[in-house]
């Protein structure tokens, strides 16, 4: 524990030693990165520890704060959350080195890796806080942190306003998280989180109601739809290797929340199940749907967060819908699936997001339809993207298929129970799940296809170059764990029986009994996937070799009566997925401009789409509005004397002074 320690101390330290250097930009640099990199080593270390069966003891010190103390622990839970949290924002930083210092207008680096790391140290504490008000001050300044990230380039208005958006959501949710704590210290006058379960189970009539506070208060954090409206905005607004951190592993905070108020309620009712698996397939399906109408390509990315962060409330939903019946193969295939997703979608988002910088970083734009033929160009780039694009779709031998296919499991399970509610439940996700894959599939083949392949639509990608290597490094990594998960996927669970022993409240003898079968299915799978990348691999090679001695002539093709073809004659992204978006029109509404061509020899037509978030446009928007409007009828409040806003201190003050004595 005091090596964890340690290491959120060298985060924070090397913080402020790159903001003290700001005057110099490369040594700030170098301090930040290396804070971050050396730091997230040493926390990672305890965490393998934990997960190899070591347990680590507690530290509780005295703090005189109201409820409040400095008291942390490394559990299983805690510690398989902690690995990703500390390995993507160290492969981040490196990427970001130079991701910052080749970008035109960059300034402030100091400052900016200050926050980089103080938000890395501070998801760590959230994860190991057991102390209500110390999570809360962490999560509280995590939040901080990353909103000065998103606003990085604050000179331009809709990173202005994007960080806002961010900032009001994020405050939001905090503010249910403090009436859930609240609520939970009630009755035990202690908010140590060992207290806060004893007391639960005392009151189980109130379970039903924090268990709601807990979704909306992590939801918020987490993506789930409705709550999901910042990220869309935050991620487009933000430097690429924060948009990595921020969706890859600090959005799983809010996971991390749910799971550990999960284990304080006591059992489960059937009802938070079926929320669960509800939550999980509107934002799976919507997310998709909205992310295959984007042409941005790093608010196509966000939107994909959703869909998966939905992926994963599925997973949970079934496991905790299996703990109410209670079926012990729904509640461990469920459990596993989700908290593999976990992980997985830390590595393939966080992939696709550095590969969306290093896109931006060579061509200067994110916007999908001025870009193409960017393979021939960027080949590192492409590479890594493509095995990202397969593992988010789900699709074999990645690691994105691991997990989904515990779920698809589970959903099997369910189907074939003698219960109604477990079938009923297997049916959605089964559906859901492969309604989600296939949208995905649809929306990457899309990006990928438009982004790399084909010919430049427009001069962005013509003078495009491939990445340094610190920014190439990163993707390899995070590429390299995608097949790696997939081809060690039985190896994966004898890591997670700490974490779902913890989530489940199973012996590890019940886990192994009920795993043994499934481990066993996930073998053949694991063949069946080395077998498909060995046939790839020889294919490749042989279409190498077959090609390399062959003389390359252009010449003039057929042109089907285009005397003067374009690369604008190429499928664009609107194009590309319009019978997809025009199915689901009443999900999403896209709207489409249209000016059309006239005259015998038209010059120029044109189509314009755009699918503005409905929850945005339609609630958060006019809701907003109605706030801003009730708060300006106080503006004769404000009279700009300072005596004045003392004075309503003080007379505050006092009501509730005589309210508290009274």
């Amino acid at each position: 524990m005091i090596g964890l320690l340690l290491a959120i101390g060298l985060l924070i330290i090397s913080g402020i030693g790159a903001m003290i250097a700001s005057a110099r930009p490369r040594i700030a640099t170098m301090i930040g990165v290396g804070g971050t990199m050396l730091g997230g080593l040493l926390g990672i270390i305890p965490a393998i520890q934990v997960l190899s069966g070591h347990a680590i003891a507690p530290i509780r010190l005295p703090w005189s704060v109201p409820y409040g103390g400095f008291y942390v622990h490394l559990d299983g839970l805690s510690a398989f959350f902690l690995i990703p949290m500390l390995g993507v924002p160290a492969l981040a930083a490196l990427y970001g080195s130079r991701y910052l210092s080749v970008s035109d207008g960059r300034r402030r680096l100091g400052t900016h890796w200050f926050y980089f790391n103080l938000l890395t140290a501070c998801m760590a504490l959230v994860l190991i806080a057991r102390n209500g008000v110390l999570f809360l001050m962490a999560w509280e300044v995590m939040s901080l942190a990353s909103f000065f990230l998103v606003t990085f380039d604050d000179e331009k208005e809709h990173v202005r306003q994007a960080g806002w958006t961010y900032l009001v959501a994020m405050h939001l949710g905090t503010a249910f998280l403090f009436v859930l704590f609240i609520l939970l210290g009630k009755q035990s006058n202690s908010l140590d989180f060992d207290h806060l379960g004893s007391a639960v189970g005392m009151i189980p009539a109130n379970a039903g109601l924090l268990f709601v506070l807990a979704i909306v208060g992590f939801g918020t954090k987490a993506g789930f739809l409705p709550m999901h409206v910042w990220l869309p905005e935050a991620h487009p607004a933000a430097p690429s290797h924060v948009s990595a951190v921020m969706s890859g592993v600090m959005i799983k905070t809010g996971i991390y929340g749910l799971l550990r108020t999960l284990t304080l309620l006591g059992p489960p009712a059937a009802w938070w199940g079926w929320l669960l698996i509800g939550i999980g397939l509107c934002s799976g399906v919507l997310g998709v749907l909205f992310a295959l109408a984007q042409h941005d390509l790093k608010r196509l990315l966000a939107y994909h967060s959703v869909e998966n962060i939905g992926i994963i409330a599925l997973g949970l939903g079934v496991g905790v819908l299996g703990m109410s019946l209670p079926s012990t193969p729904l509640m461990v295939l469920g459990f596993a699936g989700g908290l593999l997703h976990v992980v997985n979608h830390a590595l393939f988002k966080s992939l696709l997001f550095l590969g969306a910088g290093s896109v931006m970083h060579a061509t200067g734009t994110g916007e999908i339809d001025h870009l193409g033929g960017l393979m021939k160009r960027m080949p590192w780039t492409a590479v890594t993207f493509l095995i990202g694009a397969i593992a988010i779709s789900g699709l074999p031998p990645f690691n994105g298929f691991v997990s989904e296919f515990l779920i698809y499991v589970g959903g099997f399970e369910g189907v074939s129970a003698s219960h109604i509610s477990p079938m009923i439940a297997g049916l959605i996700v089964l559906g859901g799940l492969a309604l989600i894959g296939g949208l995905a599939a649809a929306c990457f083949t899309k990006a990928f296809g438009i982004i790399f392949l084909g010919e430049p639509r427009s001069a962005h990608p013509a003078q495009a170059h491939e990445s340094p290597w610190a920014m190439r490094l990163p993707m390899l990594a995070l590429a390299s764990g995608c097949v790696l998960i997939s081809l060690f996927a039985p190896l994966v669970f004898t890591w997670m029986e700490p974490v779902l022993v913890i989530t489940t409240g199973l012996r590890p003898d019940q886990l192994n009994e009920t795993l043994v079968g499934k481990v066993e299915l996930l073998n053949y799978v694991v063949i069946l996937g080395v077998v498909f990348m060995a046939v790839a691999l020889i294919l490749l090679l042989l279409r190498h070799r077959l090609l390399s001695r062959r003389q390359v002539t252009h010449t003039v093709t057929w042109d089907c009566g285009y005397a003067r073809p374009s690369p604008r004659m190429q499928y664009t992204a609107s194009s590309f997925v319009q019978p997809l978006t025009d199915l689901f029109a009443a999900l999403i509404r896209t709207r489409h401009s249209l000016d059309t061509p006239s005259g015998l020899f038209p010059r120029h037509a044109s189509l314009t789409t755009n699918t503005p978030d409905i929850w945005r446009e339609h609630f958060y928007q006019t809701a907003f509005k109605a706030i801003v409007w009730f708060l300006a009828r106080f503006r004769w409040l404000q009279h700009g004397h300072v005596q004045l806003y003392v004075l309503y201190i003080a007379i505050t003050l006092l009501v509730l002074l005589v309210f508290k004595v009274g």
